[in-house]
């Protein structure tokens, strides 16, 4: 890897008096093209590279970043660290003698069956002409836009105790919108994996229907000015994985990331309604819910061998047949709470430290394929893609929004509506889960934009789910 050298020279300034010490090492580069309008923008590359250390010392915990791989960079860094553990060390959240220390050493990378340089950017950029060819089928189509990107970050961490982690990963961001617009109404339909990723090269664009499903997404934006608004009621839902993603991510995925529990982010990003003493026999949902933290499946965003404190990542349930199991805490916050918890200590950058952040957190297939869903609906409605998203504080009461809506009446879909909207409380919502797609509804999703902690943090992370259908909720128009 191209970081090895830097670590030769860390262990060259690095004091041998140090009680324990890690050193996590990125580099990471992002490629984007985008045309919009038939007109190619600016095409970018952005790098970072730099490293994040961590000292434990004569009771102290500390950390300091640094973007200068040499020594002078390494030692001031290490000086910085030092300084802090003086200052900061009768105040830490976890005992030094408590701090993580990983036994494990590894490695992971990303499956590519077709890597990003395999096609020229002249290739690439012909294909997002193409694409806004097919999203340009009227005079109402106001805006539309094709985008396609890469990332690549090779991470390297080790430690005083020989630990040795090396981890590449790529992912795939594509993805297009079309606006079509008809007197004062106005509605947008995404396609193509449009605020979403996966890992790997791009062969992963046929999963997202990319291009495929271009002309499809300008024809629906198209119907949507001229549906009726989504009727209110009291009804049932049927959520696709595409708006599973968003309901997952708030609803469960935040309120169970243990720091917000144990009230760190309680400033910025808010608390949670759950509660230390609800693990082990909340009822957090239907019998029917099943929830997993999975680094395993190879496609997800999040996906990896190791955190980046260096736990080694498996298959973990946080909810089994709706029972509330355990919280999404990293080795260092189930030290605080001894709660058990998942790999999941993240960083987005070199320049920011591991915290509490779900990774892949994904529901698990049930019996029902999407016919069954669909005709065991009297009255509800189906809805695609979100488009609005409000939830207060503590992760509780939602509010969101969808691109898409089609009417379920007697088990049968009918009509397109628009602006389809519900909302609920985090702790009934899932309680009313009234059925659960199988395998053949079941799609993997993410999204490259969920933000935390102070200095902020923009992470990615995977949601993979089947269609559900929800009883009882709350169904509502408008924009």
């Amino acid at each position: 890897m191209k970081l090895n050298n830097s670590v030769t020279l860390f262990k060259q300034v690095v004091p041998s008096s140090i009680d324990y010490w890690t050193l996590r090492l990125s580099f990471d580069t992002v490629e984007s093209l985008d045309v919009r309008e038939n007109v190619l923008q600016p095409p970018s590359i952005k790098q970072s590279c730099g490293a994040h250390i961590t000292l434990v010392h004569d009771g102290g915990i500390a950390y300091a970043a640094t973007s200068q791989l040499n020594i002078a960079g390494f030692t001031h860094a290490i000086e910085q660290a030092l300084r802090w553990i003086e200052i900061t060390n009768q105040h830490g959240l976890v005992r030094a003698a408590d701090y993580p220390r990983p036994d494990k050493s590894g490695s992971y990378q990303t499956p590519v069956l077709e890597a990003w340089g395999n096609s020229t950017a002249s290739d690439k950029i012909s294909l997002l002409h193409a694409i806004n060819k097919d999203l340009n089928i009227s005079d109402a189509i106001v805006d539309y836009q094709a985008t396609l990107s890469c990332r690549e970050t090779e991470s390297l961490f080790v430690s005083s105790d020989d630990i040795k982690i090396e981890q590449l990963f790529h992912y795939i961001i594509p993805g297009f919108y079309a606006v079509a617009n008809k007197g004062s109404q106005t509605q947008m339909r995404t396609g193509g994996g449009w605020g979403s990723a996966r890992q790997g090269g791009l062969e992963q664009l046929s999963s997202f229907n990319f291009p495929k499903s271009a002309q499809q997404t300008a024809e629906e934006a198209l119907a949507l000015v001229e549906a009726e608004e989504c009727p209110t009621d009291k009804m049932s839902l049927l959520l696709l994985p595409s708006q599973m993603m968003l309901q997952i991510h708030e609803s469960i995925g935040h309120p169970l990331e243990l720091d917000r529990i144990l009230g760190d982010e309680r400033n910025y990003a808010g608390t949670s309604f759950v509660t230390e003493d609800m693990f082990g026999h909340y009822q957090y949902g239907s019998e029917l819910l099943n929830v997993s933290s999975n680094a395993s499946i190879p496609e997800e965003m999040a996906s990896f061998a190791f955190d980046d404190e260096g736990t080694a990542a498996e298959k973990t349930f946080l909810i089994r047949n709706g029972k509330l199991e355990r919280p999404l805490g990293s080795a260092s916050s189930q030290t605080r709470s001894q709660l058990s918890g998942v790999a999941n200590a993240r960083a987005c950058d070199w320049n920011r430290p591991a915290m509490d952040r779900m990774a892949n957190l994904n529901v698990e297939p049930g019996d029902k394929n999407m016919e069954q869903l669909i005709s065991s609906i009297e009255y509800g409605v189906l809805m695609d893609t979100n488009k609005s998203w409000s939830i207060d504080d503590s992760r509780n009461k939602f509010q969101f929004g969808c691109e898409f809506g089609r009417v379920i009446r007697d088990g049968e879909l009918k009509e397109i509506v628009r602006n389809p909207n519900y909302r609920g409380i985090s702790a009934n919502f899932w309680r009313n889960l009234a059925s659960v797609g199988n395998d053949s509804t079941f799609e993997v999703w993410g999204t490259p934009y969920c933000g935390k902690g102070e200095p902020n943090q923009m992470i990615h992370v995977g949601h993979a789910s089947p269609a559900c259908v929800f009883s009882n909720i709350e169904i509502f128009g408008g924009a």
